[in-house]
């Protein structure tokens, strides 16, 4: 591997804020894992039908397995590929990925939630605290410099 690369690798593992992206990026890989191996699918597409039948119109789509788990594993190559744009910074790219971060802590606080309320657990659950934990950091490295 010549220097030059190296150099830019090492630099990279010193930006604070493209670890924390890199780091969500991971945890939602394995909350995906784990939605995907205790029945996530399953159990969001009979809410989704439960919610059509007592409520007129709820805009929530239903999934098929290959297309929802193919989405997912697309998404988060795309989140990895937008490392370098992370690294380099900005106060636009870092408004966006504490939008995204919250949009992750409200995926993570769901599992948990849902969870508490129907005393069981909601697939997905346990990599939810490491979702969270990674969703709180990217938030707080994007929210950092833009106040």
């Amino acid at each position: 591997m010549p220097i030059e690369s190296r150099l830019k690798a090492r630099n990279l593992f010193k930006n604070k804020n493209a670890i924390a992206w890199i780091l969500l990026s991971l945890a939602m890989a394995v909350h995906v894992f784990d939605e995907a191996i205790s029945g996530f699918l399953p159990f969001y597409n009979n809410m989704v039908f439960n919610l059509k039948e007592r409520l007129a119109f709820p805009p929530l789509p239903t999934f098929e397995y290959r297309f929802w788990l193919g989405g997912l594993i697309t998404l988060i190559i795309i989140l990895l590929s937008l490392t370098v744009f992370v690294y380099r910074g900005g106060k636009t790219i870092r408004i966006f990925t504490a939008i995204f971060g919250v949009l992750m802590i409200f995926n993570a606080l769901g599992h948990i939630l849902g969870s508490i309320y129907l005393a069981q657990l909601v697939p997905g659950f346990w990599s939810s605290p490491i979702l969270l934990a990674a969703s709180i950091y990217v938030v707080y490295r994007g929210l950092k410099y833009c106040m």
